[in-house]
């Protein structure tokens, strides 16, 4: 029998004798009580019964509910509460099996490379496994080497999770409103990248320019001689663990200055750089002899693109303004799920929330609470997150938690304000508000190119007689694309009457603003007109056939 197969029947099996047959489309001969895991006397919640099963499944499953409970825009408290216990833990790899590896990779045995090599590891996972080393010229290093076989295991179990996630999307109706392939394909790219040490060298690498000219953040270095896609050395970082509350106190650290700069490191990451870590747990940090934080671990990053610091932007903006609609259009654009929801309840709903926390300034208050309010806003109308915007909610919760923990009077929104005004006003920098006016300017311009085509066979098609049948449902999309298209010719007109102006006020970007002028004018000026001269034409051809 193919592997493949049995591999799927397995998952299905599993999932079915938890109770959780719904979420395959395979049943099997033995029943279960749903609500009662094998050999369990008493019931269990839904939840526990879906921890209890990926842990059976295996590392990727484990790692995929690892990846859900960061996720409170898709799954309630009980269940992230739930899958955090989930631990990525697996036996040891035997030493000469490491070796033999270490081997193949770097093309001679560990002698001949490093000084010492401690065969007994210093962590154990499901991807690979850490030991201590010291190289010739006496720097101690840490060696992670990936687990041999475990590059097909993982692309078996992520090709399943796809076509599992396929199959509900078409089949289940509870699935409707998730993206679900969206995120599966999410979760196996970040796996993947787990999976390559080169890319998590380059990471770190990221990392240490970043952070060259901030001294209390220490980034390790990466050996490139001893590095491989599945051999990777770097710098030991030695210090306390950042969670070890009696040796904190112990060396006298000032803990409120150590909450402050490791929230000060984050927020640099994503406002500054865009290039922040994601998984910022107490065990990736060390408090090292000198007070400098030092960072491991770089295999989960997450990147703010050009699109997020202005979606982000607009939604800091919209929270500003204390304005519900504007703050449910901007989650309502930052959601990758489709656009279903019901928007007059989402600004109710937006609005209790506003509420909530009125008059409060972002120093005075604790971003936690917040963040998970307007979660449960974005879960309860299905509205789904983007995954970079996931990983920056995640990373800025862990680290809020991780500064209470520190220092109870540890206040997020204090660390972030300057930050988060200084995003929300630079989208009105000169040099930003030209690229927007040029983007602006050229949908209209191709809008005015293909809109007469396509007006002119649907006028055609509805001079033959068309039959239009609709439910509700199926008007709120439509509603979306309108409005869409009317923005963007009243966004060619906008561009068309004030580009000139812009380029006197922007006089640092004067020349290109002006360069750029002509043809956006004619752009923006061309999709409007030639819109209304074909609406005209077509109205009087209509009239005449009247």
């Amino acid at each position: 029998m193919n592997t493949h197969l049995e591999r799927l029947a397995q998952v299905a099996e599993i999932f079915a004798r938890h109770g959780l047959g719904y979420l395959s489309s395979a049943t099997t001969s033995e029943k279960w009580h749903p609500g009662r895991s094998p050999g369990s006397k008493t019931a269990i919640s839904t939840p526990q019964r879906l921890r209890l099963a990926l842990e059976e499944l295996g590392p990727v499953f484990i790692k995929l509910g690892q990846m859900l409970s960061t996720r409170p825009d898709l799954l309630s408290p009980d269940y992230l509460a739930e899958l955090s216990k989930l631990q990525d833990s697996a036996p040891p790899v035997p030493a000469d099996v490491v070796r033999s590896l270490i081997r193949q990779e770097l093309g001679a045995t560990p002698e001949q490379f490093f000084a010492a090599f401690d065969d007994a590891p210093l962590a154990s996972a499901s991807i690979g496994q850490a030991h201590a080393a010291t190289l010739l010229d006496g720097t101690a290093v840490v060696i992670k080497v990936r687990r041999p076989g475990v590059v097909a295991v993982v692309n078996e179990d992520l090709e399943i999770l796809q076509n599992l996630a396929t199959h509900a999307s078409h089949n289940w109706a509870a699935a409707a409103n998730y993206n679900l392939t969206g995120i599966a394909a999410d979760f196996a790219a970040t796996l993947r990248a787990e999976l390559d040490y080169l890319q998590e060298g380059r990471n770190a690498e990221r990392f240490a320019a970043n952070f060259a000219a901030v001294p209390d953040i220490h980034i390790p270095r990466i050996f490139w001689a001893t590095t491989t896609s599945r051999v990777l050395t770097m710098e030991r970082i030695r210090g306390l663990k950042v969670d070890d509350d009696h040796a904190l106190t112990a060396a006298g650290i000032d803990r409120h200055e150590l909450a402050d700069r490791a929230a000060r490191a984050a927020a640099k990451m994503v406002f500054d750089d865009g290039f922040f870590h994601a998984d910022p747990h107490p065990g990736n940090l060390f408090v090292e002899p000198s007070g400098s934080i030092g960072l491991i671990d770089f295999g989960m990053v997450g990147e703010v693109t050009m699109q997020l610091r202005e979606q982000l932007a607009k939604l800091l903006q919209a929270f500003t303004s204390n304005d519900p609609s504007r703050i449910s259009n901007a989650l309502l654009a930052l959601s990758v799920s489709p656009p279903t929801t019901d928007r007059s309840t989402l600004r109710q709903d937006t609005a209790v929330f506003m509420r909530l926390y009125e008059g409060k300034k972002l120093g005075q208050l604790d971003i936690a609470p917040l963040i998970t309010h307007m979660l449960a806003i974005l879960r309860n109308h299905h509205l789904q997150l983007p995954r970079e915007m996931a990983l920056l909610i995640k990373m800025l919760l862990m680290t809020e938690g991780m500064g209470a923990r520190l220092d109870p009077n540890f206040s997020l929104g204090v660390v972030l304000k300057p930050y988060a005004t200084r995003l929300a006003l630079e989208r009105f920098k000169p040099g930003n508000v030209a690229q927007l006016v040029a983007r602006l300017g050229l949908s209209a311009a191709d809008l005015g190119a293909t809109l007469p085509e396509r007006l002119d066979r649907l006028a055609g098609r509805l001079d033959d007689g068309v039959e239009v049948h609709l439910r509700a449902a199926e008007l709120e999309p439509l509603v979306a694309r309108v409005e869409k298209i009317g923005n963007r010719l009243v966004a060619g007109m906008i561009a068309a009457a004030f580009i000139r102006g812009l380029g006197d006020v922007a006089t640092a970007d004067g020349d290109r603003l002006r360069t750029w002028g002509k043809p956006l004018a004619a752009g923006g000026i061309g999709a409007v007109g030639a819109l209304g001269a074909y609406l005209a034409w077509t109205g009087r051809r209509r009239g005449g056939r009247q």
